[in-house]
């Protein structure tokens, strides 16, 4: 919004400003505006890490409640700010609070999950943040007409509300039983468990679940027990989906959607309604995914997301350059490439919230066995926020230097990715998160890390003892 920008980054504004025949790629590249993108993502990077202790310690419940909290004084503070300092303070307490909510909510819904059910349910996780996105770009659409320029208090301070249905939330919600029998409650989690499933037999799923503690609680360290060897797939992929996933390039079109349809030749509003129609598309294409992700599989979903995201970014890549070219200004620029470039972005949006969107948050989420899965977790997190900050970080530079050469960038990452996910990710559609291990021991690579009989022991002796060996 030119009232935000005036007041907090008079430089881009003044760039904003400038005739159109200056460079459009370069408008935006302000070392201050991307610190106050960015810093988020560093102070969630850090919070994930405090947040591994205290959700396998306390619980999941707590960890969304301490993630509420943060949320809730860094909204306070944005919608408050007189100086950049403010608004940068007020955005590292919101990055604390996704650190927090990010490692405590996909755990919480893997473990709460029929297993049947597990990959809609936390994909439910991804729809919310979709939701979220365009709840916020259909509001910031409408803030930025208010007159006297105090719209953006609005679009900040109004993150207090979903900061105060997670706060409420978590003291409602049941913990999960994962965490109570790892707290040694094991009858309030039997109880639980019935209540969750809604059958009075659970005693074979509760005996997979107090073998596994059993397991976990032998582990003194689980940070060094991650680089055991047969955790090697696990942490490969601990780091590698999020990896990817932030390499697709899809917050380049999320977080700087207004920016980068204004640099293309949008009015200030067009290109706030051009980034509520990707938001709608992310909403419409999570709920492809909640449909088939426990019907087609996850890997179907990984390699179709990436061949489309590719098609596209070569597209857009093709649009952009063939009209800006290397030196940025385009002249006057038609309604139909407009609508070209809107449309490629679209169907990339699609591709990414029905594969890596979701599928980067559920399949870590699911393939870690108790011992190590809140450390597992806080990877998973941080090398997410890591790339996230990097990203926001440098990519409004590399869209200045790199120019329509930024899309092929990302369009490289996508291919490798593929590639990657099609040679070294099993299929885990429809396997209880107790059973993970026989995924890794029958894969073709991972086999020769993960050992018979050294991986999930004792879950299979309290499946037999479920079977009457009474081994347990």
């Amino acid at each position: 919004m030119p009232s935000f920008l005036r007041r907090f980054f008079p430089s881009v504004y003044r760039k904003q400003q400038e005739e159109a025949t200056t460079n459009q790629y370069c408008q935006y590249d302000s070392v201050t505006l991307t610190l106050f993108t960015s810093s988020l993502y560093l102070a969630a990077l850090i919070s994930s890490l405090v947040a591994s202790t205290v959700t396998r310690r306390f619980g999941r419940r707590l960890s969304m409640l301490f993630g509420g909290i943060l949320f809730c004084a860094g909204a306070l503070i944005n919608g408050f700010a007189k100086h950049v300092w403010m608004l940068i303070v007020g955005r590292i307490l919101l990055g604390f609070g996704i650190g927090f909510a990010n490692q405590s909510v996909p755990l919480y819904l893997s473990e709460m999950a029929p297993y049947k059910y597990r990959g809609s349910l936390n994909i439910g996780f991804q729809l919310s943040i979709t939701i979220g996105i365009l709840v916020a770009e259909v509001l910031n659409y409408f803030f930025a007409k208010i007159k006297g320029g105090w719209g953006w208090r609005l679009s900040l301070g109004g993150a207090v509300v979903p900061a105060l249905i997670i706060t409420l939330g978590s003291l409602v919600l049941p913990d999960t039983p994962n965490s109570m029998i790892d707290r040694g409650l094991h009858d309030e989690a039997k109880t639980k468990l019935r209540r969750i499933r809604g059958v009075e037999d659970v005693s074979q799923e509760f005996d997979d679940l107090v073998a596994a503690s059993k397991e976990s609680q032998s582990i003194e360290d689980p940070w060094r027990n991650l680089l055991r060897r047969k955790y090697r797939p696990h942490l490969t992929m601990a780091i590698m989906i999020p990896f990817f996933q932030q390499l697709t390039g899809i917050n380049v079109i999320m977080f700087y959607a207004p920016v980068l349809f204004n640099t293309i030749g949008f009015t200030t509003d067009a290109s706030l309604m051009s980034a509520v129609v990707t938001g709608s598309v992310n909403v419409a294409a999570t709920l492809v995914s909640i449909y088939g992700v426990d019907k087609w599989g996850r890997r179907f979903l990984f390699i179709e997301g990436g061949t489309q995201m590719l098609i596209c970014q070569a597209v857009v890549a093709a649009c952009i350059g063939a009209k800006f070219g290397v030196d940025g200004t385009p002249g006057e620029l038609p309604k139909w490439y407009a609508i070209v470039v809107v449309t490629f972005i679209c169907i990339y949006v699609a591709g990414f919230a029905w594969s890596w969107g979701p599928l980067g948050w559920l399949v870590p989420s699911e393939i870690f066995p108790l011992e190590i899965r809140s450390a597992a977790q806080s990877i998973t997190v941080s090398v997410n926020m890591i790339f996230t900050f990097i990203i926001a970080q440098v990519f409004l530079m590399m869209l200045c230097h790199l120019k329509f050469g930024l899309f092929l960038f990302f369009a490289f990452f996508v291919v490798v990715m593929s590639i990657f996910i099609y040679i070294f990710l099993p299929e885990t559609k429809g396997i209880p998160i107790e059973e993970m291990g026989q995924v890794w021991r029958s894969h073709w690579y991972w086999s020769r890390f993960v050992e018979d009989g050294e991986y999930g022991n004792a879950v299979e002796m309290g499946k037999s003892s479920n079977q009457g060996t009474k081994n347990v």
